[in-house]
This record gives structure tokens, sequence and C-alpha cells, in this order.
């Protein structure tokens, strides 16, 4: 009678195979999560230098020692957001209604880091109104 030999190798073979791909999955799947997680964070970033842009604009065209509503660019230097740039845009109109007289802002913010294009590239635009009516 004759032994068959050979057999155990072509099943730790076949075990080796799948395992190695089980791995390879594992470890590609934890990339794209962590690759997901930190494209989420930069949005959030971004969506904050764009609310920081807003906030200054506001604070600009509603200072009661001299309003200004004007265009401008930021570069943020301060802790999370450092590295964005936000465009700041102004429009005013002036309204009366009831014999007052007041004007509305409407303001746009459209924050940004990195190269349109790459990887790393993200931005963020926010809208708000504001008005000085009492």
């Amino acid at each position: 009678m004759r032994r068959a030999e050979g057999f155990s190798l072509v099943a730790a073979l076949f075990l080796i195979v799948v395992l190695a791909a089980l791995g390879s999955f594992a470890v590609r799947s934890s990339v794209a999560q962590t690759h997901t997680v930190a494209i989420s964070m930069q949005g959030n970033r971004a969506l904050q230098a764009a609310r920081a842009g807003i906030e200054w604009a506001a604070w600009r065209a509603l200072n009661p020692a001299g309003p200004l509503c004007a265009n401008a660019t930021l570069t943020l230097t301060e802790a999370a957001l450092t590295g964005f740039r936000v465009d700041v845009s102004c429009t005013e109109s002036t309204h009366i209604e009831g014999g007052a007289t007041f004007q509305v802002y409407h303001l746009e913010a459209f924050a940004r880091q990195g190269t349109y294009g790459t990887p790393d590239y993200v931005s963020r635009r926010v809208q708000a109104s504001f008005t000085n009516a009492p």
C-alpha cells in the first residue's frame, strides 16, 4: 500500500495564502479608515476657519466705532486653523422701514488649505447675513 505524501503541504500553503489575504484586507481597511478620519477632521477645521472668517467680517461690519464692509483675505496662524486661507466678501445694502434706516450685510467666507486637485486639499464655504437694525 502506498502512502499519500504531500497532502498536508498543500493544505498548509492554502491556509497561509488565505491568512495572508485576510491580513492584507485588514491592513487596507485600517489605512482607509485612518485616511477617512483625517479628511473628515480637515473638513471640520475648514468649516471652523470659514466660520471664523464670518465672525471677523461681522465684527467689522457691525462695529459701532466705524462699520467697514470690505473684501479681505485672511491667513490664519493660530492653533488648529494654522495654514488656512479665508477669502471674505461683504456686500452692504441700505433699507428704510418704518422711518428707520438700517444696513443689511451679506457675508461669505471661503476657507481652503492645500493645492486644488491634490489629496490633501480641503475647502468650505459659509454665507451669512447680518443687520444693524435695532
